[in-house]
């Protein structure tokens, strides 16, 4: 299956902007939906966005809708998570993952998962 590897966690200060991307490996990346996914130190995995395999459907969390834009360019085999005015609470380890087609909300649904990149909001 595919193979995902994310990149672009860093330190951030809070109101700055950071972009992730996943880079992916393998044939089927155009016919997967891919999802971000984040976990904080003694939270669970928390949905932050996803998209279909063509890129016309985009879920978002509520909270980051209007701030986070969730792409992907699919000759490169990379989505990317554009994130933007970051907060202190959104620092967290920041996961990429796949399905077939269709995007979802849930991380159980997502059949490939990356080792993750951590974003740190602080001054």
């Amino acid at each position: 299956q595919v193979q995902l590897v994310e990149s672009g966690g860093g330190l951030v200060q809070p109101g700055g902007s950071l972009t992730l991307s996943c880079a992916t490996s393998g044939d089927t990346f155009s016919t997967s939906a891919m999802g971000w996914f984040r976990q904080a130190p003694g939270k669970g995995r928390e949905f932050v966005a996803a998209i279909s395999g063509n890129g016309a459907v985009t879920y978002y969390k509520s909270s980051v809708r209007g701030r986070f834009t969730i792409s992907r360019d699919n000759a490169k085999k990379t989505a990317y998570l554009q994130m933007h005015n970051l907060e202190f609470e959104e620092t967290a380890k920041y996961y990429c993952a796949a399905r077939p087609y269709v995007p979802a909300r849930t991380a159980y649904e997502f059949d490939a998962w990356g080792q993750g990149t951590q974003v740190t909001v602080s001054y």
